[in-house]
């Protein structure tokens, strides 16, 4: 039982970040009916960007403590990823909307290759190893350990989430993008900018993907050029998993998949590079993909509605 608990408890860390990465896949697919694979990379540039700041601020004033440093990271990482993201989806996917749909994917094939090897000329090969902010002490809890760094992981994706729900639900922009979302051309008769949807959509998973890397990064203690990839794709298969275009889909099917890969990987393998591909325990988020999308093609949220006119 108390190994149960313990992987119930990391599979909801896990489960967690991937909600927070498939919410900008499914934000995205659901206004544009376009797959950001570009989007785990964004995690990649919030991480280093605020492994930059942390190690420079460190080395500047040694006796900031480890959670300002958090802060400030995160208080950069966003913008960047934010200005990021807004630029690729100008330059790169604009100009692509009326275009065959191939064509949008195979750009944000190469968009993700671009960041790469921008962030591997900038930030070279090696891994980073990122400093502790916080303390290491486990808290025990009904057998269990968990880390402070894992609570701060729960509760900042639960208050980010909970925030996209009330954006999404309670305001002006909310109502926008469903319109968008619903019918974009309809929308726009109706007096929605969807260009400002759009970059307001793209800014805001931009935002959520900075923060998602670099809890991947505190939880993990490493940041490395690459190490978008995985989360990325694991996160995709959690934005299907739940229904593509369905933001509490999202959230489910992140969570559904982190506690799978958890006991999985619990009782089967060693989770500890879980985002590093180097286990075979990457293999159950797939597998789940499959059996879900076999019985229930448009995911477990997802609804069966016609292609839009």
């Amino acid at each position: 039982m108390d190994i149960f608990i313990q992987q119930i408890l990391n599979g909801l860390v896990l489960g967690s970040i991937y909600a927070l990465i498939a919410l900008g896949y499914t934000m995205v697919y659901g206004i544009l009916n376009l797959i950001n694979f570009a989007h785990g990379d964004v995690l990649m540039v919030g991480a280093l960007t605020a492994y930059a700041v942390v190690t420079a601020l460190h080395g500047v004033a040694p006796g900031v403590p480890g959670p300002v440093l958090l802060v400030a990271g995160l208080l950069v990482a966003i913008p960047v990823c934010i200005l990021v993201n807004v630029a690729i989806e100008r330059i790169a996917y604009r100009p692509l909307r009326n275009a065959p749909r191939l064509a949008p994917l195979i750009t944000a094939i190469g968009v993700s290759i671009i960041l790469q090897t921008v962030a591997m000329i900038v930030f070279g090969r090696n891994y980073k190893v990122f400093p502790p902010l916080l303390p290491n002490d486990s808290i025990e809890v009904a057998g269990a350990l968990i880390t402070p760094t894992q609570i701060m992981i729960l509760i900042v994706a639960a208050l980010m989430m909970t925030g996209l729900v009330l954006l999404v639900e309670r305001t002006k922009l909310g109502r926008a993008m469903r319109a968008t979302a619903e019918n974009p051309r309809i929308a726009s008769l109706m007096g929605v900018d969807a260009n400002s949807v759009i970059v307001a959509t793209f800014a805001i998973g931009a935002a959520l993907a900075a923060v998602a890397g670099v809890m991947v990064a505190a939880n993990y203690s490493v940041a490395h050029f690459y190490m978008g990839f995985l989360p990325g794709l694991k996160a995709f298969t959690a934005a299907v998993l739940g229904g593509i275009g369905n933001i509490y889909g999202a959230m489910v099917g992140g969570l559904i998949l982190g506690i799978v890969e958890a006991l999985g990987a619990g009782y089967i393998g060693d989770l500890t590079d879980g985002f590093l591909g180097s286990n075979y325990q990457d293999i159950f988020a797939f597998v789940v993909l499959i059996i879900v999308l076999t019985l229930r093609p448009s995911g477990i949220m997802g609804e069966r509605v016609a292609d839009r006119a």
